[in-house]
């Protein structure tokens, strides 16, 4: 299970647009990363400010949502990133190279070439191609298990849902799938595909869910505790 640490003092992302003309808007993110925007020659002391007079109003929000702060991620050399459910550090190495890419291995993200701003956008299209991948393998597994067939299997960049089932049958999961545990992902495959038998969360289909896989309620938990820590 991730832990997660309550910094002191939660920093915030910094977005400066000259679309915005007078005000300064502050924003929650649902990873508990806090974001401003501001006007693009608002001057820093004056953002700083604002801030901190929202220090207060900040602390109380996230404690009732039972956020920890998030920290944007720098994509630097020794930081973490989640891959089903074990963290893994980041080695970047030849940054002046040819063509970014980024791979894994020995235990270890590995980042090489001239990567810029770019890292992001390396990271989401590495663990889209993991999480089909696995979560491909798992439908294939719980739908020979529970005789229940989908359509097609899809990766989106969804970010209030792990994952979905349409009308037709076609099961959509999130690609920060890819970072949680086997067992959770497992639990996500199995909720979608019993939606191909019952399109709500009635107690006939939690009825289902818990025939399944008996112990559910721990890996629903474990989804509840840390969706938060899920982003980049």
């Amino acid at each position: 299970m991730i832990s997660y640490i309550m910094p002191k003092e939660p920093g915030y992302r910094l977005i400066r647009s000259k679309k915005r003309k007078k005000t300064i808007a502050l924003r929650i993110q649902r990873n508990g990363v806090i974001t401003i925007r501001a006007p693009y020659h608002t001057p820093s002391r004056d953002i700083d400010r604002f801030y901190e007079d929202k220090k207060q109003w900040l602390s109380k929000k996230l404690s009732s949502k039972g956020i920890s702060p998030g920290t944007p991620k720098k994509f630097i050399t020794g930081e973490t990133f989640l891959f089903l459910g074990t963290s893994y550090e980041l080695d970047i190495r030849d940054p002046n190279g040819g063509k970014a890419t980024l791979d894994f291995s020995n235990n270890r993200f590995v980042l090489s070439g001239n990567h810029n701003d770019r890292v992001k956008e390396l990271f989401i299209r590495w663990y889209k191609k993991e999480a089909l991948k696995k979560i491909t393998e798992r439908v294939d597994f719980y739908s020979r298990r529970l005789d229940l067939f989908p359509e097609g299997v899809k990766i989106t960049n969804a970010e209030y849902r792990w994952g979905s089932c349409s009308a037709g049958n076609v099961l959509c999961f999130s690609w920060r799938l890819a970072m949680i545990p086997p067992a959770v992902v497992d639990y996500v495959v199995v909720h979608e595909l019993l939606h191909m038998k019952e399109k709500n969360h009635s107690p006939k289909f939690w009825h289902f869910v818990e025939t399944a896989m008996p112990r559910f309620q721990e890996q629903k938990q474990w989804l509840k505790n840390n969706s938060y820590g899920l982003f980049l």
